[in-house]
């Protein structure tokens, strides 16, 4: 028979997993701990995108996008398995990588940067067709997936505020 500390044991994520999942603890804020990896998304963005490049910005969103939904789906996959919870409140590599999609191409301008991270959280939250049916993939894929989906709308959002010149 298993103690309680060797079960426990047996339930933990790998470390890498967990650190990925949890965008390094922030996870682990309250309350809200979607909205705070949001926000640290969107700063720490709006940091990097200060000191690269204007022709390099897109490029450089596109790619961490992409890094944040190829390292999250596993690692939101191994969370979940550990925690026994199909989305658990800890893992927000989904926000990161959705942030990171209502981001993209998005002019260096505080107005463009709120207006992605608002959008995106209430697409997030409210979940229109078809994010809430990309929660039924499977494990980590149903965790990161929909949150690509309401960040694409987000993106589409902003850029037409942009168009048609509501953010300038």
């Amino acid at each position: 028979m298993e103690s309680a500390e060797t079960s426990a044991a047996a339930r933990r994520a790998p470390a890498w997993a967990d650190l990925i999942a949890t965008f390094f603890g922030v996870g682990r804020l309250r309350p809200g701990p979607g909205t705070w990896a949001s926000a640290v998304t969107t700063l720490l963005f709006a940091g990097l995108a200060s000191v690269v490049s204007p022709t390099l910005r897109t490029p450089a969103a596109i790619a961490l996008a992409i890094a944040a939904v190829a390292v999250g789906i596993p690692a939101a996959t191994q969370v979940a398995r550990a925690s026994g919870k199909k989305d658990p409140q800890i893992v927000v590599i989904d926000e990161v990588a959705g942030q990171m999609v209502a981001l993209i191409a998005a002019p260096l301008a505080w107005k463009s940067f709120v207006a992605g991270f608002i959008l995106f959280r209430g697409f997030d939250i409210v979940k229109p067709p078809p994010v809430r049916q990309l929660e039924a993939l499977p494990e980590g894929a149903g965790i990161v997936l929909d949150d690509i989906a309401a960040g694409l709308y987000a993106f589409l959002c902003v850029h037409l505020l942009l168009h048609f010149g509501l953010l300038t």
